[in-house]
């Protein structure tokens, strides 16, 4: 059984509004407010780990209708470091956005570097990944660097479980990030800024309900389902999705943290989840993985060396509107900085399109018609 921690004084009134709601499944659309103004939901948030979404300008960003970005606490505490960030302003005019921004905590590029890392009850020690230099990470950490980098929305530093992992591994790491979680909610000044509670609990339903009402206990700006996208199937990613998004509260917003490929968004919006932020759009952009309304183009294929068409006939993006899949093919080829540029463009344009064609299909209480057409569109029906 996962310890509750009890009740917390510091409980905030929700940022949320919700506006509309599917009448056949969980979708809803919203918005939440922050420091830096109002987005809509659900929503999609590009991946800006070192302060910039590779590959592209804010203004580029603002035309293709971004609202909110994604900095991460690990990475900007290594370089350039925090309080250089702080003597410039913060986040937002270090890197010149002045629109919302969330930052990870950094708990899952911990993980990622377990090689380098050893987890107490404290917090995490590790080394440096750009010079072996000896660093310290823990829950009060966490905060003051969010703090200090002055993002709209902080995530609480967690114990990230690996996939596969046994009920014992996962509840020992879950209980960890609680009484993290706690801890991070304790250091939290009157910034203004927003925190987000992480849900643990590895592929065990049971320890997910338990970890969201722990993390409810204590009382957070908002929900996040960490975890997930781990190397598990797609079904597993959405049984534990519809375990634990019923059980957060309805008048706070629900992140999935990364996640993912333009079915999964589809799937999230469907199970009730209102913001994600992943990596794909902007990798496999950078790879020559381009996503559209038919499906997934692999643009070095030599089929589309004298194609005159654009990358997505039902696109209305930059790249669409003014070049050719054979120009888009010859840059790749070349490895021309222009075609990391332009594919960019494309691939976060076709995520951020994706998500106002639901939000409008919620507003018109039409989700599920959406859904099997956009499903249609991928078969070519």
């Amino acid at each position: 059984m996962l310890n509750n921690p009890g009740p917390f004084s510091m409980l905030n009134s929700s940022p949320y509004t919700l506006h509309n709601s599917s009448s056949c499944c969980a979708a809803r659309r919203g918005e939440v407010r922050t420091l830096h103004g109002t987005f809509q939901t659900p929503i999609f948030m590009p991946v800006g780990t070192q302060g910039t979404v590779k590959g592209v300008t804010p203004e580029n960003l603002k035309e293709m209708q971004a609202q909110i970005i994604l900095g991460n606490t690990y990475h900007l505490y290594i370089r350039p470091g925090h309080e250089l960030i702080r003597e410039f302003g913060g986040l937002h005019r270090f890197m010149n956005w002045d629109r919302p921004i969330l930052t990870d905590s950094g708990g899952f590029q911990i993980f990622s570097l377990k090689e380098l890392a050893k987890i107490t009850e404290k917090g995490a020690t590790f080394r440096s990944h750009l010079d072996g230099s000896r660093l310290f990470l823990g829950p009060e950490e966490a905060i003051a660097v969010q703090e200090a980098l002055g993002s709209d929305i902080m995530m609480c530093l967690d114990t990230c479980i690996p996939y596969p992992a046994t009920r014992e591994e996962t509840v020992t790491a879950t209980d960890l990030t609680t009484r993290w979680a706690r801890r991070c909610r304790e250091a939290q000044t009157d910034t203004g800024q927003l925190l987000f509670g992480i849900v643990q609990g590895g592929m065990f339903p049971d320890l997910r309900r338990e970890h969201a009402r722990a993390l409810i206990d204590i009382g957070f700006d908002g929900y996040a389902i960490g975890g997930l996208s781990v190397g598990e199937d797609k079904g597993l990613m959405q049984e534990m999705t519809e375990a634990v998004i019923p059980h957060l509260p309805a008048e706070y917003p629900k992140y999935l943290m990364g996640v993912g490929t333009p079915e999964d968004l589809v799937e999230g919006v469907y199970r009730g989840v209102d913001m994600f932020d992943c990596v794909m759009p902007t990798r496999n952009a950078r790879n020559g993985t381009l996503f559209t309304s038919t499906g997934r183009i692999t643009i070095k294929n030599a089929r589309y060396r004298d194609d005159k068409a654009p990358l997505d006939a039902n696109c209305s993006c930059y790249t669409c509107r003014n070049y050719s899949r054979a120009y888009l093919r010859h840059l790749f080829q070349c490895r021309e900085i222009l075609s990391y540029h332009l594919n960019t463009i494309h691939n976060l344009h076709y995520y951020l399109n994706l998500m106002a064609e639901m939000r409008a299909a919620i507003e018109r209480d039409q989700f599920s018609a959406f859904r099997n057409d956009f499903y249609g569109m991928l078969a070519g029906e």
